[in-house]
């Protein structure tokens, strides 16, 4: 029988909310205490739009961490294991975030907009209550907070052209994480080269609240000419391209090693950060599971409500973690969570879901080469 969440004030509205709404939104879900959303009704015409066109994501709700102040650089340095030696200003980076024991808290994107201003671009768990923790139990002198900022995404091979169009031709020399401070007839923004897929394109990182049907109107017009439409973080291309959704392909005890954050992890670093220690040992031992990809018959499978349990010679081996049926890949395709013992390239595995049995092994990431077309 259908249902319906209900809406109220403890979940928050983004600024492009309304418009979002009146271009079209069906489907939403809650991501940092906040409405996403992902689907406007008609997921082949988006998935085309992102993989031969244009497409502007409403994705607010990637929360910005803001930390300020003599101590910003030392305290962000110590929340996360990636070196940030070659991080100048107006430059973004990758960069995981674990606990003392060396669980993934989340893998946000850092922007340095100054010296000593940071922002960490979230992922769906509360960064913000950590960093605020962490810089008080360690007396840095900071200020922890999360600004007015909402991030509008605009992605596909098209993207360059609109924002071009918008900007002026020198987004078009912004390497990937890269970014720029600047506004578009009067509206604060962060351009940067960046976002959640592996078509190419851009975030432009709201800076007023208030101005965001006004921008998003702009951004409309602006991708007209080039067939833009509404979209959101593509779930089927994200699997194709082995992107990690934090939360859907890891477990709450996860570590970086599992999910394929290796070279991230800078151990060998003279200074102190969380899980130093933690993570030296995981690296020692190996870690206990690890993220593949895997394709599976069967009729094509839309996605799964939960983990589907994963056998290996009738042996539990882990959970699928994420499924859907790739049009580019012509199969079900799919991420798994597994024992490292169960992982090799070629493994055969067993598992149910929606009623339903299959048959898969696990492949190469990414799922599908870059660059792969949509047959005809």
């Amino acid at each position: 029988m259908p249902y319906e969440i209900a809406m109220g004030p403890r979940e928050r509205k983004s600024p492009f909310f309304d418009r979002a709404v009146a271009d079209g939104a069906t489907h939403m879900t809650i991501y940092n205490q906040m409405y996403m959303p992902v689907s406007y009704g008609d997921s082949a015409a988006e998935y085309k739009r992102l993989l031969e066109g244009v497409s502007m994501w409403d994705v607010a709700s990637q929360r910005q961490v803001e930390i300020t102040g003599p101590d910003a650089e030392r305290l962000v340095r110590y929340l996360t294991p990636r070196d940030l030696k070659d991080c100048p200003i107006g430059r973004g980076k990758y960069v995981p975030i674990c606990d003392h024991d060396g669980r993934l808290l989340n893998d946000p994107v850092l922007l340095r907009l100054e010296e000593q201003k940071f922002w960490l671009s979230i992922a769906d768990s509360d960064i913000l209550l950590w960093a605020r923790a962490i810089a008080k139990e360690g007396g840095y002198d900071v200020v922890v907070h999360e600004p007015d900022v909402s991030p509008l995404a605009i992605q596909g091979p098209k993207a360059t052209d609109v924002v071009a169009d918008l900007f002026g031709d020198w987004v078009r020399d912004l390497k990937y994480f890269w970014f720029k401070e600047t506004e578009l007839d009067g509206i604060p923004l962060v351009v940067a080269r960046s976002g959640w897929s592996k078509q190419g394109g851009y975030e432009l990182y709201l800076c007023d609240g208030t101005r965001g049907s006004t921008l998003w109107d702009k951004v409309k017009e602006a991708g007209a000419p080039y067939g833009m439409g509404p979209g959101a973080p593509n779930y089927i291309e994200r699997l194709e391209s082995g992107l990690l959704s934090f939360g859907a392909d890891t477990l709450p005890d996860s570590s970086p090693f599992e999910v394929g954050f290796e070279k991230m992890i800078h151990l060998d670093r003279e200074d102190d950060f969380i899980g130093k220690q933690a993570l030296t040992r995981i690296a020692e031992e190996g870690p206990k599971r690890k993220l593949v990809g895997i394709v599976f018959g069967g009729d094509p499978v839309t996605f799964n409500e939960h983990p589907w349990v994963a056998r290996v010679d009738g042996h539990i081996a882990g959970a699928i973690r994420s499924v859907c049926y790739s049009p580019r890949r012509q199969s079900n395709i799919g991420l798994a969570l597994l024992e490292t013992r169960f992982t090799e390239l070629g493994t055969k595995l067993e598992f149910k879901g929606d009623g339903r049995s299959f048959k898969g092994e696990v492949v190469p990431q990414p799922l599908v080469k870059p660059g792969t077309p949509i047959p005809e």
